[in-house]
């Protein structure tokens, strides 16, 4: 039996981050993950992708990110059990939680953090007849190592940030970049927008609006696409690769089973007070909890697992008052004895 005073569904940018937030709080926390290293999404599926708006970087690979928070959360010791799959919660007579792996693995703890993000997901495809025939074959729903489009030609699909960013990366990586999206207006950040007119307009990117990739022509591998344009006759374009980024279709998994209010796809909170579910004693923050004014963003998940920990120290430490203060005048104390400075908010426990 693994026991700690958090235990953290999800080893996300989300997840690593509570690590450091519940550290300074003296509270220990272990993670569980269904994939086999931390990161979440960021390592698994764009850790090469650069990230924009995480306070302090004007941009970071999503790789990068993962290891600052790792290196950030290591002085306080967190623990792992990675590539297993939370599957079962039973509440105990003293108010703590067992969570069972699909491996059998057992943790207890009197909280629990659910951050598992979209938790288990697939990308969402085009609907286009041959495309299974074409994957692992040209045809990929991720990049996860861009230099394999070096000096290629990339069709990218979509409208979101992701299709957005990408197609700005690999404008300095690939041969030539063709942009489809099936309407003129974007879903992504503006700056994004608007730096891929400026990158049309100076000829590194082909933006086709409105339009939709409808076949795919190929011996064995895609050679090339059509593109269908208004319902006009199809235009053939060659390349080397199609992505079509459209998302990931969410599902909580087992989490869904656990009694938990469930709201649009996601786990409702109590965001008013402290990212609490519908059951005392388990929280759900970052991308996998639901409440008004909900916005997807690693920097949201940043907030929510601060708060989060306030709420952790009350209920491991009933009784107990606690006054913030911060690194920068108390500093941290390390495990080995030593004072580290950080510019970083700590709680100091007072009896």
């Amino acid at each position: 039996m693994i026991k700690t005073d958090i235990l953290i569904i999800g080893a996300g940018p989300t997840g690593l981050f509570t690590v450091f937030e519940a550290g300074l709080l003296k509270l220990k926390c272990h993670l569980i993950d269904a994939l086999p290293q931390p990161g979440g999404q960021c390592s698994e599926l764009y850790p090469k992708k650069p990230i924009y708006d995480i306070p302090g970087f004007p941009e970071i690979l999503a790789g990068d990110l993962t290891k600052n928070l790792l290196e950030q959360g290591k002085q306080f010791e967190p623990g792992f059990t990675l590539g297993e799959r939370a599957e079962t919660i039973e509440k105990q007579e003293d108010g703590s939680f067992i969570v069972t792996t699909n491996k059998g693995t057992k943790h207890q703890a009197p909280v629990v953090a659910i951050a598992s993000g979209l938790g288990s997901f697939e990308p969402r495809k085009p609907q286009i007849e041959n495309l299974l025939d074409y994957e692992d074959k040209g045809v990929e729903y991720m990049i996860k190592e861009p230099e394999i489009y070096r000096g290629k030609n990339v069709v990218i699909a979509g409208g979101g940030d992701s299709a957005l960013d990408w197609s700005i990366y690999l404008s300095d990586v690939a041969k030539s970049v063709t942009l489809v999206h099936r309407r003129n207006e974007f879903r992504g950040h503006l700056d994004s927008v608007e730096k891929v007119q400026e990158l049309k307009n100076e000829g590194k990117i082909n933006l086709i609006t409105p339009a939709e990739v409808t076949n795919i022509l190929g011996n064995g591998k895609v050679e090339a696409i059509e593109i269908t344009k208004n319902g006009e006759t199809p235009v053939v374009v060659e390349t080397d690769h199609f992505i079509p980024l459209f998302g990931l279709s969410p599902k909580l998994g087992p989490i869904a089973n656990w009694g938990l209010e469930i709201e649009k796809n996601a786990i409702k909170v109590n965001n008013a007070l402290d990212y609490q579910t519908n059951i005392p004693g388990i929280f759900a923050i970052g991308d996998g909890n639901y409440y008004p004014g909900k916005l997807k963003l690693i920097l949201c998940g940043f907030h929510e697992a601060t708060i989060m920990c306030q709420a952790a120290y009350k209920i491991i430490n009933p009784g107990k008052k606690f006054v913030l203060k911060y690194t920068t005048v108390s500093g941290i104390d390390g495990f080995d004895g030593t004072r580290k400075e950080a510019p970083k908010a700590v709680v100091q426990a007072i009896n």
